[in-house]
């Protein structure tokens, strides 16, 4: 007869306690988590005033049209989207596989599994737009343990911790993204799902020059460089919020890349064309992209000027500590 684990009274009862936490967790109706995202989303917006301001600006230089009033109440809907989905992400860490399966519906699934029969593997390219760290364990949970991603360490070792169990838990690996292109082309001779968030800026002599919002943008094109390397397909997938807090998994069609025999212009114009999948997505639902991000720093510094002082007060410093290190 197989005994009982049994634990000391202490622990036994701190164990009860964050069982019975979990499980509350794990029950919360949308409603609550709407209500509760949105007040924390307010509160954010009213105290983060440094990125409050980013999204703004980067809100005007992009909808110039838009009126201020609009802006302001765009703005606001972003931060409350941030709010919902910080709680999610609390709840999600909480769900089992059946209750994730059950909370998101996917549509254009026959995309990927086409994808996937072809054995080149698949890049998936996303955005964080509506809640994004939805995608990984969705994707486990659906189709097993034969996905990965690209990812860079959060400075918050809590939330990284936290972020990083919840993309894994389902059997999923992540890639770190500093040296990041041998494990890629590892995984797309594997055969495995790729997944590459695409809205972020990178790092300058890495990077190409192209259009973001008909505006110059700096851009990776280490994922065009692998889909044409591995002829792995390239597929957009997003994870939307839609109406009554449906999140639903947006799949849609392989890209059409360019492939010739001048390989630098095809990496430029491939990398172009996933700009354009990721820009059309975050133009059909705007309040639920993270405008936080200062994706147009490199070519408008003017936007940001906060970031270019603090930036010449870190070189200042790097100068003055290299100075005195000379001098000694």
């Amino acid at each position: 007869m197989k005994r009982e684990k049994k634990f000391p009274h202490k622990y036994r009862k701190s164990y009860n306690i964050r069982g019975a936490l979990i499980t509350f967790i794990a029950g919360l109706p949308y409603k609550y988590i709407e209500s509760m995202g949105r007040v924390l989303g307010m509160l954010m917006y009213f105290v983060d005033v440094p990125h409050r301001r980013i999204v703004r600006r980067n809100l005007q230089f992009i909808y110039p049209e838009w009126t201020l009033d609009h802006i302001k109440e765009t703005s606001l809907r972003i931060y409350q989207n941030i709010g919902i989905t910080f709680i999610e992400i609390c709840q999600i860490a909480c769900l089992s596989q059946d209750d994730i399966l059950q909370k998101l519906k996917i549509k254009g699934e026959e995309h990927l599994l086409n994808a996937i029969k072809r054995n080149k593997g698949v890049i998936l390219i996303s955005a964080h737009i509506g809640n994004w760290e939805m995608i990984a364990p969705f994707l486990s949970a659906h189709f097993g343990s034969q996905g990965c991603m690209v990812g860079r360490q959060i400075r918050v070792r809590i939330v990284h911790r936290l972020i990083l169990r919840l993309r894994t838990r389902f059997g999923a690996t992540v890639i770190d993204k500093e040296d990041a292109m041998p494990k890629m082309m590892q995984a797309m001779r594997q055969g495995k799902i790729l997944g590459i968030m695409l809205d972020q800026s990178t790092k300058s002599k890495m990077g190409v020059k192209l259009n973001f919002f008909n505006k110059a943008a700096i851009a990776t094109p280490a994922v065009a460089l692998l889909a044409i390397r591995c002829k792995s397909p390239v597929i957009p997938i997003f994870c939307i919020r839609e109406a009554y807090g449906r999140l639903t998994i947006i799949v849609e069609p392989p890209l059409n890349l360019k492939r010739t025999t001048d390989l630098r212009s095809d990496i430029n114009t491939s990398t172009q064309i996933m700009l354009d999948a990721v820009e059309k997505a975050i133009r059909a639902y705007p309040e639920q992209w993270f405008w936080v991000h200062m994706r147009w720093k490199k070519y408008y510094p003017h936007l940001y000027p906060e970031y270019i002082a603090r930036r010449k007060r870190r070189r200042a410093k790097k100068n003055r500590k290299r100075g005195s290190e000379n001098s000694i």
